[in-house]
């Protein structure tokens, strides 16, 4: 018999559970339960952060192209910002996974530091492009394309928006909770873009295409100022 309980307290003792009495349904077991599930949920969000990430990646990439023809066709200040605006959108994306795919606060200061660079030369060229289009009275033309992009845009960055909001608030991960506001954000614009085509196809009011670029210009700024000056 006491060669059986030193074999046993021996192998207790390995396992790091002899403090604990040696109890299979101990502490220690139910710890590591614990942290190879935490782990598994983890891995898992991680998972679904890249997805979004590179859903709004290829969503705008294609975006580009779109809205360039679209700008240049109707000459529209809006739809070229709007362009411009999901250039950075695709660069924040790219941030972010770069960002997920390490860890260290610094490296997410950096990331964010690179958020708000982007939307703060979006919001300087869309104030000075806006401004030059109202003063000078130029007419945008009509833009049936331009119209079902952004319309069709809204739907899906708000659905991305809310999943990066989620995600990365389960992660506590500040970079994917600030990249979730932008892809929100991004909504938002979509709609009032969409606000200024329609308006102009449908009364002739043409100031409301230089008039959304300048509701762009405001979230870029507000955006500019928590990134660099809020709590994350």
């Amino acid at each position: 018999m006491g060669e059986t309980v030193a074999v046993t307290a021996l192998v207790c003792g390995a396992d790091g559970l002899l403090a604990f009495g040696c109890r299979p349904g101990g502490r220690v077991w139910e710890n590591r339960a614990v942290n190879s599930t935490d782990d598994t949920a983890r891995q898992l969000l991680l998972r679904r952060g890249f997805a979004l990430e590179y859903a709004t990646l290829g969503w705008n990439v294609v975006g580009i192209v779109v809205l360039a023809g679209a700008a240049i066709s109707a000459k529209s200040v809006a739809l070229a910002g709007f362009g411009l605006d999901s250039l950075i959108e695709i660069g924040a994306s790219t941030v972010v996974i770069w960002e997920l795919s390490g860890t260290g606060e610094e490296r997410q200061k950096r990331a964010l530091r690179f958020i708000g660079g982007g939307f703060a030369l979006l919001g300087l060229y869309l104030l000075a492009q806006s401004t030059i289009v109202l003063v000078s009275g130029f007419h945008p033309h009509h833009s049936a394309l331009g119209i079902v992009w952004t319309a069709i845009t809204a739907a899906v960055m708000f659905t991305l928006a809310f999943g990066k909001v989620r995600t990365g608030a389960a992660l506590d991960n500040p970079v994917l909770r600030t990249e979730g506001r932008v892809t929100l954000i991004d909504g938002l614009l979509a709609v009032a873009v969409l606000l200024g085509l329609v308006l102009n196809s449908t009364l002739g009011w043409w100031w409301a295409d230089p008039a959304a670029s300048y509701v762009l210009v405001y979230y870029a700024a507000r955006e500019v100022r928590e990134i660099f000056f809020g709590d994350h």
